[in-house]
C-alpha cells in the first residue's frame, strides 16, 4: 500500500452516479480526501497518474461477502475485495460468532481498520445468537456502528420478526430481510423446476421466496419500518418488491451477480460452482432481474463473495456448501449487462456504488471534499479469470475460465493506493 498523501490522476472519464456527473477531468486527492475536480494546474507535488482512456469512479460497495471472522479476517479476501475496486463492504451475521454482542461489532470494524485494505459495515443481529426467540439488544449495535441488522439466513417466526422490526424502526436501523422461508426451503439445494427433477436433486421453489417477501412487506407496512431484502432471485419477488414500492413502502433489495448471469441449466453435470444460495432459477427470472436492476426496482448488485473451495466444494452436489468468490469479477459482469444493452451505463454503476451506499449509510459517491474511496478502471480490458488473475483463496466460482471485460487497476482508500495493477496483469 502507498501512504502518498496527495495526488492527481490526470484525464480519465470521471463518473459519479450520484451527483449525475460524467466527464473528463482530473481529480485531485489530499490528505485522504477529494479536494477538486476539473481541469487542475500542476501542482508541483505528489504523485501524477495519467489515467486517460480510463474511469475514475467512486469506490464500489458491495452489500454482502465474507471475508473471516470477527477475530481472524483474511487478508487474501480482503486484498481479493480491494482487487475489484471494493472499498466498503457490508458483512452478513452468522451463528455462532457473536453478531448481537457490540464488542464483536467493534473487533471487526476495528480489524479491517487495522490491515487498512477496505471498510468492513457489519450487519449486525436481529435476535440474540441469531435464535429467533429474543431480540438483540438493537440500541448497542447501534451505538457500536451498526445501521442494518439480520438474520443472517436463519429462521424468524412472524410475532419476533414484527417486534424486531418496531424496535429496529425506532433505532434508526434498517432491518435486512433474506428472501427465503427457511422452512419451505428445506434442505433444497436448486431451484425447484424441470432441471432439478432431471438431476434428481431437491428444489426450493419460489414459493419460499414470495412468502418470505409477502410476509415481510406486511409486517414492515404496519410497523412503517425500514427494510432491506438481500437476495432477490425471482420474477414473483421482482414483483412483490414493485409493488411495495409503488406504494411507498421504504423498502430497498439487491441480488447477487450470479443470478443476473446464469440459470439453473448451467449446472450442467452438477458443476459445484452454481451450487448457489439463492438458488440459479430460470431464464424468465432471471430476465425479469435484469429488467428490474434497469429500472430501479433493484437497488444494488452484490457479489455474495464466498471463498468456497477444496473438500467444501467436492462433495456431491447436494452436500458440497453453497457459495462462489465474486469480489474480482462483479463490476465486469455488471458491465457486461451495459454491454449488452440491457441496462444503462449510470444505473449499472449506480447499483454497486451509490445505491448500495445511501443503504449502507455512507460511501459511494465521488465529488470534492468526499473521502477519496475511488477506483480506476480501464473499460477496454479483456482479462481471463485464472490462477494468474485471480487474489481470492475460493477458485470455485461461475466465473472461471471467463473471458471479461473492464478491469480495475487502482483502487484508492482514503486517498492511500491498497490496489494496483502491475504492467503484466500478475499482480499479488
Amino acid at each position: 500500500m502507498s501512504d502518498a498523501t496527495r495526488l492527481t490522476l490526470r484525464g480519465g472519464r470521471v463518473i459519479d452516479p450520484a451527483s449525475g456527473t460524467d466527464t473528463v477531468a482530473d481529480v485531485r486527492v489530499e490528505d485522504g480526501r477529494i479536494v477538486a475536480i476539473g481541469p487542475l494546474p500542476d501542482h508541483g507535488d505528489g504523485e501524477v497518474l495519467d489515467v486517460r482512456g480510463r474511469w475514475v469512479l467512486p469506490g464500489l460497495v458491495d452489500l454482502a461477502g465474507q471475508v473471516g471472522s470477527p477475530d481472524a479476517l483474511s487478508r487474501r479476501e480482503l486484498q481479493a475485495a480491494a482487487a475489484g475496486g471494493i472499498t466498503q463492504l457490508g458483512v452478513m451475521p452468522a451463528p455462532a460468532a457473536g453478531w448481537d454482542n457490540p464488542a464483536v461489532i467493534g473487533r471487526l470494524r476495528d480489524g479491517a481498520r487495522a490491515l487498512g485494505l477496505l471498510r468492513l459495515a457489519p450487519v449486525g443481529a436481529l435476535t440474540a445468537g441469531l435464535g429467533g426467540e429474543q431480540l438483540a439488544e438493537l440500541g448497542l449495535l447501534r451505538r457500536a456502528g451498526c445501521r442494518l441488522v439480520g438474520q443472517g439466513g436463519q429462521p424468524i417466526g412472524a410475532r419476533v420478526l414484527r417486534r424486531g422490526l418496531e424496535y429496529a424502526h425506532g433505532h434508526g436501523l434498517t432491518a435486512v430481510i433474506d428472501a427465503e422461508d427457511a422452512e419451505l426451503a428445506g434442505d433444497g439445494c436448486v431451484h425447484e423446476g424441470a432441471v432439478g427433477v432431471q438431476l434428481g436433486l431437491t428444489g426450493i421453489p419460489v414459493a419460499a421466496e414470495v412468502t418470505a417477501l409477502s410476509r415481510a412487506l406486511a409486517l414492515a407496512t404496519a410497523c412503517q419500518a425500514r427494510v432491506h431484502v438481500h437476495g432477490v432471485s425471482s420474477a414473483a419477488g421482482v414483483a412483490l418488491l414493485r409493488a411495495a414500492k409503488a406504494a411507498g413502502l421504504a423498502v430497498t433489495a439487491d441480488t447477487p451477480v450470479w443470478n443476473l448471469h446464469f440459470t439453473d441449466e448451467d449446472i450442467g453435470a452438477y458443476a459445484p460452482a452454481f451450487h448457489l444460495r439463492p438458488p440459479l432459477r430460470e431464464a424468465g427470472d432471471r430476465a425479469a432481474l435484469r429488467a428490474a436492476l434497469a429500472d430501479g426496482t433493484l437497488d444494488a448488485v452484490c457479489s455474495d463473495h464466498r471463498a468456497v473451495d477444496g473438500e467444501a466444494k467436492r462433495r456431491p452436489f447436494a452436500r458440497c456448501t453453497p457459495g462462489a468468490a465474486g469480489f474480482e469479477a462483479l463490476l465486469a459482469l455488471v458491465l457486461e449487462l451495459v454491454d449488452a444493452g440491457e441496462v444503462p451505463l449510470r444505473r449499472a454503476l449506480a447499483a454497486l456504488t451509490s445505491e448500495p451506499g445511501t443503504i449502507l449509510g455512507d460511501g459511494g459517491r465521488l465529488s470534492a471534499g468526499a473521502v477519496a474511496d475511488l477506483c480506476v478502471v480501464d473499460p477496454q480490458a479483456r482479462w481471463t479469470v485464472d490462477a494468474a488473475s485471480w487474489h481470492s483463496a475460493g477458485q470455485c466460482t461461475p466465473a472461471w475460465g471467463r473471458t471479461l471485460r473492464g478491469r480495475v487497476t487502482l483502487t484508492l482508500l482514503g486517498g492511500r493506493t491498497v490496489y494496483r495493477l502491475s504492467e503484466n496483469s500478475h499482480d499479488r
